[in-house]
């Protein structure tokens, strides 16, 4: 393969088909799947392993050492999935000990100037508009969406086809399927066009509404909604909604007397 004008190790694990741009460096412990698209100007260092079928535009740098003090130069790994596309300017650092790893899954969008710290896990088909920062530690579950501007504290989670509004600060954990804006960051409903359109039933998306009406506007608190809740539904879908909220640690957002659904 004959890439011009970059600077690749010899021994970067570079697949089929792959592109790499002038002015892109690629160092050693770096493996790359078949079909990517690596844009100029990109900076790939040791522990990167990219999957197939990706874009990674201008200016993004992958795998570079956490922003840690803690860090003591440990072997450590910056993992990308298949399809996934990074956009100019995006920062993603590898692990620490700690986890050892940061991960974003496949079919992810990573709009420009996103910052991904260490140890973070983003899952499959998420969006990360403009500037979303995410601190060390965080965990975006599956189909998530973060609107641009998003700053999230460190040990944050937000479950799966979450929706958080631009220019929000997250420093309590975003439970799976709700829409959260406001400052302080608050329930605004739940995220019912985006559960329609990746097929859950109506009595699924019912089910989720009816929980976190309990939950959230009807003025108890955690643990006697959940127990009002599990007395009447305990679904597969509520049970997945409740073990997110008893793991949360750092608590859940509040919800509002005037959410509206």
């Amino acid at each position: 393969m004959d890439f011009p004008m970059t600077n690749i190790h010899p021994d970067a694990r570079i697949g089929y088909n792959v592109t790499v741009s002038p002015f892109t460096t690629i160092e050693a412990d770096v493996e790359i799947g078949d079909n990517t698209w690596i844009g100029p100007n990109v900076t790939i260092f040791d522990g990167a392993r990219i999957g197939s079928d990706c874009k990674i535009f201008p200016g993004a740098v992958i795998s570079a050492i956490p922003q840690d003090l803690k860090y003591k130069g440990e072997t450590t790994y910056t993992t990308i999935g298949n399809n996934t596309t990074i956009r100019e300017c995006v920062t993603i650092n590898r692990g620490t000990e700690a986890l050892g790893k940061t991960s974003v899954g496949a079919n992810c969008l990573l709009m420009a100037y996103v910052h991904v710290a260490h140890d973070c896990i983003v899952g499959n088909n998420v969006i990360l508009a403009n500037s979303v920062n995410l601190a060390g530690h965080v965990i975006i579950d599956d189909w998530a969406i973060l609107e641009g501007y998003v700053g999230v504290s460190q040990f944050i989670r937000s479950g799966e086809h979450s929706f958080i509004a631009g220019q929000t600060g997250v420093r309590k954990n975003v439970p799976p399927f709700v829409k959260a804006a406001r400052e302080p960051l608050s329930y605004a409903g739940i995220n019912s066009i985006g559960l329609k359109r990746r097929g859950y039933s109506d009595k699924d998306v019912n089910d989720i509404q009816e929980f976190y009406r309990v939950l959230f506007l009807r003025g108890h608190s955690v643990s006697n909604a959940i127990t009002l809740i599990e007395e009447n539904n305990n679904s597969a879908i509520i049970k997945e909604i409740v073990e997110f909220i008893k793991q949360s640690d750092k608590g859940i957002i509040k919800g509002l007397s005037n959410s509206n659904e």
